[in-house]
């Protein structure tokens, strides 16, 4: 028996030994800037980071260094701030994006069909020339585009690109006739199928009747999904951005998601929403999943959308259009139908998050959460995704039931001037109203869209807080009342979008028991003008207390 005891005795210590020691890292001699709890910049001088990846102190200055550091890493009075988080992004649309045609800096139809004579000239065995980024605004045009000018470069394989902002997409006539699209195609209920004046397709299909053409396009491999990801997440983490939340994820983005946790390769913290309600309940089955890989992925909820984009003329008006008085744009849910998805969602306590970007949607959800926070109490934190043109008198009711304004400002400096088409002079109080939702109650999370805008969060900072764009115009702002203070405009993309995805505490904020997710950067935004905020440069991002990008 004693034997037995000393046998069992030396067996323990030896796996005591074996074991390796807790291994604490001190990240000091920085400028280091967080929001604290109560909205307020706080100001420290070290981190300490325990070794599964927690911040175990924030030390400020005349702190005593704590003993038993393990690693140091000396900071080089570098601006230390939180990992970037952006509220909202499609996370495989980036990878994507990155690996196809890319029509975004594009000034002219003529510019647009060059790029894409030549991208389809240098990928001769490509079946279809997939691509995105066209903006017939930014063009001058003064129309969409034609299949008819696809053709004339591209007659002999079906080309399929996306607008800007993902609600309409351009066709040539070879992809039009593999969906068997003709002047007989009814309408889709929610889309728009742009005719010339024969009544046949002239090539561009807005919104739902994106369906027709996707419909056959082939789907792209695993292994193709897996080296979208390992894109996106480069891209982002060089932005500084170590968490986001990904709006519309589908069943494959979430296989993929989960391929890249199993494998370790899993770096970005995503916050998902599955595309719809079935692919909700396939990922999460009864409840949101738990978060998995330390915090790296969580099903929160699901999104939904009400209505189309402003660009497109899909977003739903209260009055029409200033430059087509004939329409009002395209509800993509009934009043009912919205209800009943949100209904469906919230019973088991998953998140909805709703894309409403005209007056008219925004009033519709506004009241839809009003009916339904009657049956479904507690904290549910029913988000408005984009909320871009809001009638004034609605304003108030953001700051009811604990309604999440996640909010986009590049939106505001890319769309300004196609705002005031669409919208006329006398429409404009209540777009892109920042300042006055925030002053409703509402918490705001912003984010970049990307890859609609580029995921970049110091231009979102210095359009936050000036309403310029790159160019510094319009002088002293579109609409500056909606302005935000610097210490908002940071705490929207870091603790403000956290707390949107149920993730305070975990992430978001530099302090005590929070994940270690941190950037260098060269400048601080509370001593920069926005032209100085939108030049700033990630020199480090770490998630978990690793390094995961430095910069050559």
């Amino acid at each position: 028996m004693i034997r037995k005891a000393l046998l069992l005795a030396v067996t323990a210590a030896s796996a005591l030994l074996a074991a390796p020691a807790a291994a604490d890292t001190l990240v000091d001699n920085v400028e280091g800037i967080t929001i604290d709890e109560t909205g307020a910049v706080a100001r420290f001088e070290a981190l300490v980071i325990a070794d599964d990846g927690h911040i175990r102190a924030v030390l400020k200055r005349g702190d005593k260094q704590p003993e038993g550091i393990d690693f140091r890493v000396d900071g080089e009075g570098r601006v230390m701030l939180p990992g970037m988080i952006d509220a909202h992004v499609h996370v495989m649309g980036i990878g994507f994006g990155a690996l196809t045609l890319d029509l975004s800096d594009t000034n002219s139809l003529e510019d647009a069909l060059a790029k894409i004579a030549q991208f389809a000239a240098d990928n001769p065995t490509r079946p279809w020339i997939l691509g995105r980024g066209w903006n017939q605004e930014k063009w001058g045009l003064g129309r969409f585009p034609t299949a008819a000018e696809l053709d004339a470069i591209v007659p002999d394989r079906p080309v399929w690109l996306s607008r800007v902002d993902g609600h309409a997409s351009w066709a040539n006539g070879m992809a039009m006739e593999k969906a068997g699209v003709t002047a007989a195609t009814k309408e889709v209920s929610g889309g728009r199928i742009i005719r010339d004046a024969a009544g046949k397709p002239s090539g561009v299909f807005v919104d739902a009747a994106e369906a027709l053409i996707n419909s056959v396009v082939p789907a792209p491999r695993a292994a193709d999904r897996d080296v979208a990801l390992r894109k996106a997440q480069d891209i982002l983490l060089t932005n500084g951005i170590t968490a986001v939340a990904d709006m519309g994820t589908t069943i494959e983005d979430w296989q993929t998601f989960r391929r890249a946790g199993d494998n370790g390769a899993l770096k970005l913290r995503i916050m998902s929403y599955a595309d719809s309600v079935k692919s909700m309940e396939l990922i999460g089955g009864p409840a949101p999943t738990p978060w998995l890989y330390d915090d790296r992925l969580r099903l929160n909820g699901v999104k939904l959308y009400l209505d189309g984009a402003l660009g497109s003329r899909g977003a739903t008006l209260k009055q029409p259009y200033h430059d087509e008085p004939s329409h009002r744009g395209l509800p993509l849910l009934s009043p009912a139908q919205l209800r009943n998805l949100m209904s469906r969602a919230a019973m088991d306590g998953f998140q909805v998050a709703t894309h409403a970007i005209g007056d008219a949607a925004n009033a519709e959800l506004l009241n839809a959460i009003e009916e339904l926070s009657a049956s479904y109490s507690g904290d549910r934190r029913w988000r408005i995704e984009h909320a871009q043109i809001v009638d004034p008198a609605d304003i108030a009711l953001f700051g009811k039931h604990g309604i999440i304004a996640s909010m986009q400002p590049l939106h505001q400096t890319s769309d300004r001037l196609m705002a005031e088409a669409r919208l006329g002079p006398d429409r404009l109080d209540g777009a892109y109203a920042w300042r006055s939702i925030a002053a409703a109650g509402a918490p705001l999370a912003f984010g970049s869209d990307a890859p609609v805008e580029p995921a970049d969060v110091f231009s979102g900072i210095a359009a936050a807080i000036s309403r310029t764009d790159t160019a510094g115009e319009p002088f002293g702002g579109w609409l500056p009342q909606e302005s935000l203070s610097r210490e908002a405009a940071l705490a929207a993309f870091t603790s403000g979008a956290a707390y949107a995805g149920f993730a305070e505490g975990r992430f978001g904020r530099l302090a005590a028991g929070e994940r270690a997710d941190f950037i260098l950067v060269d400048r601080d935004p509370f001593l920069s003008s926005p032209e100085q905020i939108r030049a700033t440069q990630v020199l480090e991002t770490w998630v978990n207390g690793e390094r995961v990008y430095q910069r050559r």
